[in-house]
């Protein structure tokens, strides 16, 4: 799967669109990990949630496109999302079935 490479990894939330950074951070460091199979989990603030994703083709660029389900304050909770690399960053956008969603950008994890 060399085209999940790229994406592949531990990312650290920086920024996101709706949320400030303090509630990003709020249990933890907000993070998306991804891993080569393109299973993985992310947080951020109260919300967090296991995610299934596959590489697809989106104009000149490869983007990850997920679903994923997880709880927000302990209330199950499911959604879509996608993410794409740019200048070494990840950025994309996450929704919350029937609810918010916000652009993130998050950077790689040493």
């Amino acid at each position: 799967m060399k085209k999940m490479k790229p994406f592949t990894g531990n990312w650290r939330i920086v920024e996101m669109e709706v949320w400030d950074q303090d509630y990003v951070d709020m249990e933890v460091p907000g993070f998306i990990n991804i891993g080569s199979d393109g299973t993985g989990q992310f947080q951020f603030g109260l919300v967090s949630g296991d995610i299934d994703g596959r590489v697809e083709p989106f104009g000149h660029a490869p983007r990850f496109e997920f679903s994923w389900s997880g709880q927000d304050e302990n209330d199950p909770i499911c959604g879509r999302g996608w993410a794409a690399i740019e200048n070494g960053e990840l950025n994309g956008r996450i929704y919350l079935h029937l609810a918010d969603d916000s652009a993130f950008r998050a950077i790689k994890s040493k």
